[in-house]
């Protein structure tokens, strides 16, 4: 039943692909709207001057949008009376800079109104978060429109989790045409954001259900991260990449490298040979080519299912559908 289900949901992710890949472009709102980009990029820029720490969520929430129904703006739906929403599934609640997207969204509907989507937003102010804090910077393709959908149940079955092992993650990627690659580069992104402790606790404390540590896990380290996560603590946040969780740069390959990653799913890097030796190489070359590739990477996954044409919407509030 399980591989059924799987199955139906590969065959979806598929066809979601296949039929929305085309029609997004850089450029796309030159006539419509032409200073799109410097009024999203002005707008992050005045929140992250603020909040530096807003980088990593904005970067998140898009990949958060992009994994469940494509990219699309379903995470930013509110929840009705009858339908909860993705924002509300429990790996989405920790999701913040909503303020961002509604600012650049409000300006943009005084600028040129109708146009430019919710989706596009989204992209863009990810892209600009990241490279105000130094990291790289890329083309963002556009023309998205907005999805009318969003279901709660959605977004808790198919977003990668910080507990999956590399075969997970593989597929969960590969569903999406993404390959191994673009997994071990977007994994990438954790050297910027803090995490609660119950994201990687077990690995603590109750790693195989009988009270051991996850032997995978620097045994100095685990001792460290225990003085700030007592058992059953769902309310401390630590940096998924200590002394450099603001800055955009390659320290988050040294930590798994040292087999101190925060997560299951970081420590799956180094199970597998392609993904340990992009670990390993962007160490030895000084990260000569992880900018570049993450921008590539996020390109190929800001384009995940995207709604074209006359499918979908441009909404006017991106919490509401028109």
């Amino acid at each position: 039943m399980a591989t059924l289900k799987f199955l139906s949901f590969l065959i979806l992710q598929l066809v979601l692909i296949a039929n929305n890949c085309e029609g997004v472009e850089v450029g796309f709102y030159q006539k419509t709207c032409p200073n799109v980009e410097a009024i999203v990029k002005e707008t992050t820029k005045h929140y992250i001057s603020i909040a530096p720490t807003l980088a990593a969520p904005l970067l998140r929430m898009h990949f958060h949008d992009c994994f469940v129904r494509g990219c699309d703006g379903s995470v930013l739906l509110n929840s009705t009376k009858g339908n909860k929403a993705e924002k509300d599934a429990i790996p989405n609640q920790s999701l913040r800079g909503f303020q961002v997207i509604d600012a650049a969204k409000s300006a943009l509907e005084k600028e040129c109104p109708g146009i430019v989507s919710c989706s596009d937003i989204l992209a863009l102010a990810a892209r600009d978060a990241v490279s105000l804090i130094n990291g790289p910077t890329w083309a963002v393709p556009l023309g998205r429109r907005d999805g009318r959908v969003s279901i709660l149940s959605e977004a808790s079955k198919n977003l990668p989790t910080p507990f999956d092992n590399f075969t997970t993650l593989k597929t969960t990627f590969g569903a999406l045409g993404l390959n191994v690659k673009d997994l071990v580069v977007l994994s990438g992104g954790h050297t910027i954001g803090m995490s609660h402790c119950f994201s990687f606790s077990s690995r603590l404390y109750n790693f195989t259900g009988k009270g051991d540590m996850d032997p995978n896990m620097d045994q100095n380290y685990i001792n460290h991260l225990k003085i700030k996560c007592k058992p059953g603590d769902v309310t401390t946040i630590v940096e998924m990449d200590p002394g450099s969780f603001k800055s955009f740069d390659i320290d988050y390959y040294s930590m798994v490298s040292k087999r101190r990653g925060l997560f299951a799913s970081d420590a799956a890097l180094l199970t597998n040979t392609q993904t340990k030796h992009y670990v390993l190489s962007q160490l030895n070359q000084h990260g000569s080519t992880f900018f570049k590739d993450f921008g590539e990477s996020m390109v190929k996954m800001g384009q995940i299912g995207v709604l074209t044409g006359k499918a979908g919407e441009i909404r006017k509030h991106c919490a509401f559908r028109n």
